[in-house]
């Protein structure tokens, strides 16, 4: 079969399109015959050893497809069936494994695209706006990338919820799809002279001087002391991503001089602990898109082949929506 593999640690151009053996699966694994694969910033972070890796390494962990084989052991699924999932290594490929145990059933009426682009951007806006924080209606929410994948179906759950949404992104095309997704106020961070000094005071006035119950991030280095200081008291930053770069160590007296403040640094696999929790989340997202209510933006399409191109266009932030590979 033909696979995206990191070579070694670095940038884009490390990526190749090679031939590499079949998988076979073990007892507890299906083997999936991709139809597309999501592309994430954590597989940038693994392909520049941001995060540890063995290299060479097929890369992705995240797709949808159809499978065609099946472990001795594997009882819930079947050859044929429809599965979607976010956590199995090597899914920039032609057939991935997958362990039973993380692979999402499909329903019938939700196409491929849609299953990738939900199976971790959607999960995780699932998790940040029900459970990390559960928003209530009234809150004050600022949400960093507010076009990206996990931003535009975070500012459509919040705004379910009855939350409202201080969205922030790069362009007016951007703000744009974040208004049409539910945001209230949008605020491009490029018109800002100074990020840090100024998101704050335009996050209070817009708030009434108070600031917001919550502040989601996604962006990490670049946004994080004005994520800070949005945060009305006892109000919590939820820091789930570091697209600019990670955050350096800081003092936590800081929380204790702005107003008893939290931070937490959720992911995905601590939110889809369990069958049942994980078959809660698809399902809700699932029933939404059924029902005309949650909106899947596929906001870029790439060959197999041209990975590399996927990676360079997400780490420049020149994408909205759904990044996918087709298969």
């Amino acid at each position: 079969m033909r696979a995206v593999v990191a070579q070694r640690p670095g940038g884009p151009e490390v990526l190749e399109l090679v031939e590499v053996p079949d998988p076979q699966p073990g007892p507890h694994d299906v083997v999936v015959r991709v139809a597309v694969a999501g592309v994430n910033f954590i597989d940038t972070y693994r392909r520049s050893g941001v995060y540890p890796m063995a290299f060479p390494h097929v890369v992705g962990s995240e797709g949808a497809g159809e499978i065609v084989a099946t472990g001795a052991a594997v009882e819930r699924l079947h050859t044929g069936q429809r599965v979607c999932w976010f956590s199995s290594p090597g899914s920039y490929a032609e057939l991935a494994v997958v362990r039973a145990a993380d692979a999402i059933v499909v329903p019938p009426g939700v196409a491929d695209e849609t299953a990738a682009a939900l199976a971790m951007q959607g999960i995780t806006a699932h998790y940040l706006t029900s459970s990390t924080v559960p928003l209530e209606a009234g809150d004050d929410v600022l949400l960093h990338a507010a076009a990206g994948g996990v931003g535009l179906l975070a500012t459509q759950l919040a705004a379910r919820r009855g939350a409202r949404v201080i969205g922030t992104v790069g362009s007016a095309e951007k703000e744009s799809l974040a208004r049409e997704a539910g945001a209230v106020d949008v605020i491009r961070y490029r018109e800002l002279a100074d990020l840090t000094r100024d998101l704050p005071t335009l996050v209070r006035d817009l708030t009434g001087g108070v600031g917001v119950r919550v502040a989601y991030d996604s962006v990490g280095k670049d946004t994080f002391d004005a994520s800070l200081a949005s945060i009305r008291p006892r109000g919590t930053l939820v820091l789930f991503g570091g697209s600019s770069g990670q955050v350096p160590p800081f003092d936590l007296q800081r929380l204790n001089a702005a107003g008893s403040l939290y931070v937490t640094r959720p992911s995905i696999g601590g939110y889809m602990a369990t069958r049942e929790e994980a078959d809660w989340r698809a399902g809700e997202l699932f029933g939404l898109v059924a029902d005309g209510l949650l909106t899947v933006r596929i906001g870029a399409r790439f060959p197999l082949a041209e990975a590399a191109e996927a990676h360079r266009a997400l780490e420049a932030r020149a994408t909205t929506g759904k990044v996918l590979l087709t298969v």
